[in-house]
């Protein structure tokens, strides 16, 4: 009989972990974790290439009833400082994109309850008319349209759809865990409503991102439980194109603390990619952590290194303020020992 495997050694050979075999993953030494997942990284994308997309993050509001206590960006509905995007304001957005040569938009906001739903549909027709693809709208935006509206989530979706939506991203998960939810955002729909709404996005034939917002009341056996409902709805609908965690920026939030460290950002992204054996990509957060581990973590199970983010306005409201033009990710790639490729928004390569 063959010898078994080590523990870290299954995920790399392509067994599955269980939830058992990946709390112990928590107890490997750094290095050993990252060189597992860059193996399974290497796996499921033997190419020596990392990917990336041009696009800005375009918010349309930052009025929001939400009232998430890690968000530092939204406004009570009434507040002075309170904007809805117009059409003006957004054609002169794109053009700026595609004269940077993007291919789509990352389109989000709050959740506000002054617009109407043509607002949205109007958004992203005039979008995808200027020739640009659009990944949009994440799962608690769209349950707040469904209940505001009263229409179903697969009706939402497809109207959406029918307007030009092509993709759709997987912010407002933070953690998966409504012990957590209910202390950070307990206005925002819960972990059953966003992976209801995922699975009517993949079933209407979208691909989604999904993300991982950490480093704040969580435990990191809620970051597993995070991880393996991703795993599990991935099983079933094959929905799922790329994961994102990133760590919780506290300046100016309601919730404070401090910023969680390097060292745990690579641990968790890593345990990420040795989880997750059945999404395709893995993405690093340059935005939060810097260019330099945004590096390192490209031996921690990354293949993807996001977005140029022309523009970004959520974390840069808490005073992280990282930013990297087209040319400075490809030189980053290429010191890393990899071939820089651009992507859109459904990891097709341009």
């Amino acid at each position: 009989m063959g010898k078994t495997p080590s523990l870290e050694a299954r995920p790399a050979a392509g067994a599955r972990l269980g939830m058992k075999e990946a709390r112990s993953l928590w107890d490997l030494d750094l290095l050993t974790l990252g060189r597992e997942a860059d193996l399974v990284r290497r796996r499921l994308n033997p190419e020596n290439r990392v990917t990336y997309v041009v696009d800005r993050n375009i918010n349309y509001t930052n009025t929001c009833i939400s009232g998430c206590r890690f968000c530092a960006y939204y406004r009570e509905p009434g507040s002075t400082e309170g904007f809805i995007l117009d059409k003006r304001e957004l054609a002169q957005k794109l053009d700026e994109l595609k004269d940077h040569g993007g291919s789509g938009v990352l389109l989000q906001g709050g959740l506000n309850p002054d617009l109407p739903f043509a607002y949205y549909e109007d958004l992203v027709r005039q979008i995808k008319d200027s020739g640009l693809g659009v990944h949009g709208f994440s799962p608690p935006e769209i349950a707040f349209m469904s209940q505001r509206f009263e229409l179903p989530i697969k009706e939402v979706i497809a109207r959406l759809i029918d307007a030009g939506l092509s993709s759709i991203p997987g912010g407002g998960a933070e953690i998966l865990a409504d012990r957590v939810r209910g202390q950070i955002s307990p206005r925002k729909c819960d972990s059953a409503r966003w992976l209801e709404v995922m699975a009517a996005a993949h079933e209407s034939g979208l691909k989604t991102s999904a993300t991982m917002m950490f480093g704040h009341l969580e435990t990191r056996a809620e970051r597993l439980e995070h991880l393996f409902k991703i795993r599990d709805l991935q099983d079933r609908t094959r929905g799922f194109i790329s994961f994102i965690p990133w760590t919780f920026q506290p300046g100016s939030t309601a919730l404070g603390g401090e910023p969680l460290g390097a060292v745990e950002y690579l641990r968790t992204l890593a345990v990420s990619r040795l989880v997750l054996d059945n999404v395709p990509h893995l993405q690093v957060s340059w935005v939060t952590q810097g260019p330099k581990i945004a590096q390192v973590a490209l031996k921690f199970g990354a293949d993807d290194f996001g977005s140029t983010m022309l523009e970004e306005n959520v974390v840069a409201a808490t005073g992280v303020g990282f930013r990297l033009t087209r040319e400075e990710i490809e030189a980053l790639v290429q010191q890393a020992g990899y071939e820089p490729r651009v992507r859109d928004h459904r990891y097709q390569l341009l």
